[in-house]
């Protein structure tokens, strides 16, 4: 092993260990755009190989970096559920059955009803699933199976930018709104596994984006891509990581003060917590990317004074 390969190696570890919050942000943002860049992936099986044919999955061992206990801990992941009524899309159509809208502000996407919620593994996923307000953090990488279709939710022009190097190479109207779309491409998967193909949408006014990637085919990933509407009656719960991220007890009022501002009820519960700060954000329910109707209740739970 050269020190290029060993500078690169101990990188992408550093990049899957668990830091503080304020942290995190910038870890994923650079993991996400790593991922886009097919050749570093193959280098990475190179170096890990053996293990992969041990097991499927290579573990990167780097030193540890203790996280500071005083900072806010990552918001519970959970389902979205489906939501209750039919929603429009601004032309009349609702959402056909079997499917769920996920989304973020006023845009959304709808997927299958039995689409799971970052199901991953070493933060890959490993089943049909959404991947929205993800803080997983993991010590290994591992490959995508054949015929695993996800669609990633984020929000926020230079985010989209910076993860994904995303341009747009056509724009058009969603419900009247303008979208960009930066074409499907296709490339070797995680460690040498399946193709993944991978497109992308993004609403510049509202902020939001989608990222759908497929180890099926590139025509999934188009039909996926589709079904993205401008919700003018529901608002999206929106991501707890932004607010975790930037550290400090008081994240918990932070991120109420974010769901007021969407026209959203709050609800607060505490809980004991030895190992963080009093209001740190513990739990949102229901779960980021839920569509919800303006006045609806969130209920977010916080550490308890002591």
């Amino acid at each position: 092993m050269n020190e290029s390969q060993l500078t690169e190696l101990l990188e992408r570890a550093g990049e899957r260990i668990k830091v503080r919050p304020a942290l995190i942000d910038a870890m994923r943002a650079g993991a996400t755009r790593r991922r886009r860049r097919r050749t570093a992936v193959i280098s990475l099986a190179a170096v890990v190989g053996v293990l992969v044919a041990a097991g499927g999955t290579a573990l990167l061992v780097a030193p540890g970096i203790n996280p500071d206990r005083t900072q806010v801990p990552v918001a519970t992941k959970g389902p979205i559920p489906v939501p209750t009524a039919t929603n429009g899309n601004g032309n009349g159509n609702g959402v056909p059955a079997g499917m769920r809208l996920v989304g973020l502000g006023r845009v959304a996407i709808a997927v299958p009803a039995g689409w799971g919620t970052n199901q991953v593994h070493c933060g890959t996923p490993q089943s049909d699933t959404v991947l929205i307000d993800e803080l997983f953090v993991t010590l290994c990488a591992t490959r995508r199976p054949a015929g695993v279709d996800s669609v990633r939710v984020g929000i926020g022009v230079a985010q989209v930018q910076y993860s994904y190097n995303f341009h747009a190479d056509e724009t058009f109207e969603i419900d009247g709104v303008r979208a960009e779309r930066q074409r499907t491409t296709c490339g070797p998967g995680m460690l040498g596994g399946h193709e993944i193909c991978t497109g992308i949408v993004l609403v510049p006014s509202l902020g939001t984006w989608f990222v759908a990637d497929s180890s099926t085919s590139a025509e999934e990933v188009d039909r996926i891509l589709e079904r993205i509407v401008v919700v003018p009656d529901r608002v999206g719960v929106p991501e707890s990581g932004p607010v975790v991220s930037k550290g400090g007890g008081s994240s918990g009022r932070r991120y109420a003060e974010l769901l007021r501002s969407l026209g959203l009820e709050v609800e607060t519960k505490t809980l004991s917590n030895p190992d963080y700060g009093p209001g740190a954000l513990l739990k949102v329910s229901p779960f980021p990317g839920t569509m919800l109707k303006p006045g609806s209740t969130v209920t977010i739970t916080v550490v308890a004074k002591r």
